[in-house]
């Protein structure tokens, strides 16, 4: 039996959260069996079609989820520094680009999940919700914009400097992030590279030049990964790593008494070489470690 337009709406609402509730107890990245468990209201509600890309279930009006592979047989392109998906038609029509279709004329919420990070086939990280910007037809393709912000521009690819400089702000963190973590937890084996803790749960994918920054770019050798306490202490400089990727914690911390977490958790850190992750191309960038460490050390 369908769902009403109402109960699809909650449906899609609830899939958000589920997801969110998955990535902050560090699930970074899913498979299609993962994304078979969703239940709701007790039934059972797949989120990604079994082998193709464009998931339709037959109680939506609407498309739910799209997916692209590595390596598949569609040649779907990421662009504009990421905020945007060119996504093919799927060849066999039967209806499959329909549902899909009818997304960008009422303009529903949907996921798009992505490849994950190398060395972690057949899984995909989320993005959503994202919107069908576009349905060009004659390149039988659709334009996914990753990120909501662009609902407010009658036709995101023809935005001003203005207006694009003011959405890359927006999106870029929110886009970039989830792929971002996956990627640098992989290259870390989820440890933090101060402390070693490997408890997915308590771990962040931090950013060394932040990505506010121009050359905060969303890419592993611009990151580390770190436990909770030590992200925040590198964000706001009780903590530096240098270029030759060791610890130095700043003078005043290291002289006051506190507790023991103070004592073991930070203090006990410096001049302690970092965690550093099995391949040498993603270990942390020299320039990016000097360019924050200078913020450090003033």
């Amino acid at each position: 039996m369908a769902y009403t337009p109402t109960e699809q709406a909650l449906i899609r609402r609830d899939i958000f959260r589920w997801l969110d509730e998955k990535q902050q107890q560090g699930q970074f990245d899913f498979s299609r069996e993962d994304l078979s468990t969703y239940t709701w209201q007790g039934v059972n509600i797949r989120l990604v079609d079994p082998q193709g890309g464009i998931w339709n279930p037959r109680e939506f009006d609407t498309t739910l989820t799209i997916l692209s592979t590595r390596n598949g047989p569609y040649e779907d392109v990421v662009e504009e520094e990421g905020m945007f998906v060119r996504y093919a038609y799927a060849n066999a029509e039967r209806g499959t680009n329909t549902k899909l279709k009818r997304a960008f004329v009422t303009q529903e919420p949907l996921i798009y999940f992505a490849p994950s990070a190398v060395g972690r086939a057949n899984r995909y990280v989320a993005h959503y919700p994202v919107y069908i910007a576009k349905d060009d037809e004659n390149a039988r393709e659709f334009v996914v914009a990753l990120a909501e912000e662009f609902q407010l521009f009658s036709d995101p690819l023809e935005m001003g400097m203005d207006e694009r400089q003011w959405a890359e702000r927006r999106v870029m963190a929110r886009v970039h992030q989830p792929l971002f973590r996956a990627k640098v937890m992989t290259a870390y084996s989820t440890t933090c590279a101060v402390c070693e803790l490997k408890h997915v749960e308590l771990l962040d994918a931090a950013h060394i030049i932040p990505d506010a920054h121009e050359l905060g770019k969303a890419v592993v050798p611009n990151g580390l990964s770190l436990c909770k306490i030590h992200h925040a202490a590198y964000d706001r400089n009780f903590m530096g790593i240098s270029p030759d990727y060791v610890v130095q914690v700043n003078g005043d911390l290291l002289a006051e008494v506190d507790g023991p977490m103070l004592k073991h958790g930070i203090q006990e850190m410096h001049g302690r070489k970092i965690h550093l992750p099995k391949a040498e191309i993603d270990w942390p960038g020299r320039e990016n470690l000097a360019f924050r460490f200078d913020q450090f050390a003033a």
